[in-house]
């Protein structure tokens, strides 16, 4: 069942963007489990507990944020309000939220800089590497603080639909380019070394983004990674893995304390924010909430968004008997059996 905003979204955006941004890959199983696998994860609150004094504020590598969820990176939102990029960055910073800016984006990466609060940049290795280093230096002169290896893309996967005609602003060299060129495709030669060598080239901190196994996010972490994100891209790639919360609890079964661990996908309220938290997630990243967010409302309407997940996490904490993230723990939810 499609939110009120996802609704709202649909009536403005033209049939071919809203098919792109809510579409998946090969018979759609991810993403329609997506919509609901956070409900599988129940609450057991505590009780008698002093929860007169509520705080959602979080610390996610090195930045103190407003709350655990962040701006996941998606693709060309100039497609879905005129002022695309620069306006999701404005209600980032607003809200006092992280931004994780896409590789993809359709605005360059130095309009979104100018008005962010703190942000990352998303990278994919391209065939062309030479332009995936400069995005990554261009992203560290314009005061990213990390960068976010997407790794679960060694070429895209089939899907229901494709990104509309829609102007690239990352990087001078993706303009005016054909959008045919291998270069500019994501490679399939990526390996673990390009963590490290984006590191050099860069200057700062990697996240991976796309593991779903505790064997590879310790892969990544020994390759240089500092953090990793799990996460199934949305329903967009390899399509019938593992719900996510399912792949958070073997990662963070796997890493332990090495590093913070990140969820991506399916989120959709406070109170699903509060069920990754209390798991072990050290935040969350939205990406089709601020989408139609976007659409709906433009700047306005992300940070509505954003502050409207806020404002649940932060009834859903007091709710459940806690006065904090750090305080949320694994005794609060329960699995269904099969998990």
């Amino acid at each position: 069942m499609l939110s009120a905003r996802e609704r709202a979204a649909q009536r403005v955006l033209t049939p071919a963007v809203y098919d792109y941004y809510s579409g998946g890959s090969g018979d759609g199983s991810t993403i329609a489990e997506e919509r609901c696998l956070w409900g599988d994860v129940r609450f057991v609150p505590r009780v008698l507990r002093d929860v007169s004094s509520v705080s959602t504020r979080v610390t996610v590598l090195g930045s103190d944020v407003a709350g655990p969820a962040m701006l996941a990176p998606t693709a060309a939102h100039v497609l879905a309000h005129p002022d695309g990029e620069v306006a999701t960055a404005r209600a980032a910073k607003a809200a006092n939220c992280l931004l994780v800016l896409s590789m993809r984006s359709s605005t360059r990466l130095e309009d979104v800089a100018a008005a962010a609060g703190p942000w990352w940049q998303q990278v994919y290795i391209l065939g062309d590497r030479g332009i995936s280093d400069e995005v990554a230096r261009r992203a560290a002169a314009a005061g990213a603080r990390a960068l976010v290896l997407t790794v679960d893309t060694p070429y895209l996967a089939g899907r229901t639909s494709t990104l509309p005609s829609c102007p690239t602003g990352v990087v001078a060299e993706l303009d005016g380019r054909d959008p045919a060129d291998l270069r500019l495709a994501q490679s399939p030669s990526a390996v673990a070394a390009d963590i490290q060598r984006l590191t050099r080239v860069s200057g700062l901190p990697v996240v991976v983004k796309g593991v779903l196994r505790g064997d590879e996010a310790v892969r990544c972490l020994d390759a240089g990674a500092v953090a990793v994100i799990v996460s199934s891209h949305g329903g967009r790639q390899m399509d019938g893995v593992i719900p996510v919360h399912e792949a958070l609890r073997e990662v963070l079964d796997t890493v332990g304390d090495r590093c913070e661990v990140y969820v991506d996908g399916g989120i959709r309220s406070g109170r699903d924010v509060l069920r990754a938290v209390a798991i072990g997630a050290r935040a969350v990243l939205l990406g089709r909430p601020v989408l139609w967010g976007l659409a709906v409302g433009g700047s306005a309407g992300v940070r509505d968004v954003l502050l409207t997940m806020h404002a649940e996490l932060n009834e859903a904490l007091g709710l459940a008997g806690c006065t904090s993230c750090d305080d949320a723990g694994a005794d609060i939810v329960r699995w269904p059996r099969r998990y």
